[in-house]
């Protein structure tokens, strides 16, 4: 039985805290999620701070049906027992300075790299206008919410909530600017936001294949003990097909596949370089 090492304690205390948290404040996860998940630089909810908070913040509510919303423990509860099972392993080998050191750079290396795409997407998307629009006025129509409450972006609410603004701005669109405009709200970066542990979760996972690549380790529905070396890559192999056709394997749909790349990338980086110079012998304990 692995014993819970010491910062690992300490980081679920930390996330189960702020999951309580939010759902024992505000509506429906908020004003947390606009405060602390992770949102697009360009949107009107993007603090700094995000970059570190979001990896502390777990999905609280979920839609159910006509019933509203209802509060959903996998997204938590999946991180944390992920982070006990592979992170006390590497915190006891890499000592605990610097598994802190290595679990919150994953988890910025991600978010920067999850950003890095949202800005690759953004700036495709915008090359196709006719026109220059100020920041500000991108960032009005970023916000613009034009569902028809049924989880539908409409172009037809969209037109008439952006009509007052191209007013107010003195700009002239061609329909080719409608549709490039449309596109870019529909695309979300104005009010999706990320969360989550996983992207520093996937660099652990990393660092407990490279740590101890001959550990065998089974999935709950394929009971074949599988060796670390082989059973991470491929997990990470699932998440990279994931990200590039949009279909999700063992995840909901909405997972940040970007970040969980970006967090083994980061791992993998990290412990290449520290096994390069031996961390095991210049522990920071």
């Amino acid at each position: 039985m692995l014993r819970l090492t010491g910062t690992i304690k300490h980081i679920i205390i930390i996330n189960f805290l702020v999951w309580i948290a939010t759902l024992s404040f505000g509506s429906y996860g908020e004003p947390f999620n606009s405060l602390f998940a992770l949102h697009f630089p360009f949107s009107k909810d993007f603090e700094f701070w995000q970059l570190l908070t979001h990896m502390f913040m777990h999905a609280s509510y979920v839609p159910d049906g006509l019933n509203g919303f209802k509060i959903y423990f996998p997204h938590i509860l999946g991180n944390m027992f992920m982070l006990w099972m592979f992170g006390s392993a590497v915190e006891q080998s890499l000592g605990k300075r610097r598994f802190l050191f290595f679990y919150l750079s994953a988890g910025l290396g991600a978010a920067i790299i999850t950003l890095g795409f949202d800005f690759f997407k953004y700036f495709s998307i915008l090359s196709n206008l006719t026109v220059d629009l100020d920041l500000n006025v991108i960032k009005q129509i970023l916000s613009i919410d034009a569902s028809n409450g049924n989880g539908y972006i409409v172009s037809d609410i969209f037109l008439e909530k952006l009509r007052p603004i191209v007013e107010a701005n003195g700009i002239q669109l061609t329909g080719q600017d409608f549709r490039t405009l449309f596109e870019l709200n529909a695309s979300g970066l104005g009010f999706k936001s990320m969360l989550g542990a996983s992207g520093a979760m996937t660099g652990v996972l990393v660092a407990f294949g490279m740590m101890f690549p001959e550990s065998r380790l089974m999935l709950i529905f394929l009971p074949v003990p599988i060796k670390a070396k082989y059973f991470i890559p491929a997990i990470i192999g699932l998440d990279l097909f994931s990200a590039i056709t949009g279909v999700s394997i063992f995840s909901p749909s909405n997972t940040a596949y970007i970040a969980h790349l970006g967090g083994a990338f980061c791992g993998f980086i990290m412990m290449w370089y520290w096994k390069k110079n031996q961390f095991n012998q210049n522990r920071w304990n």
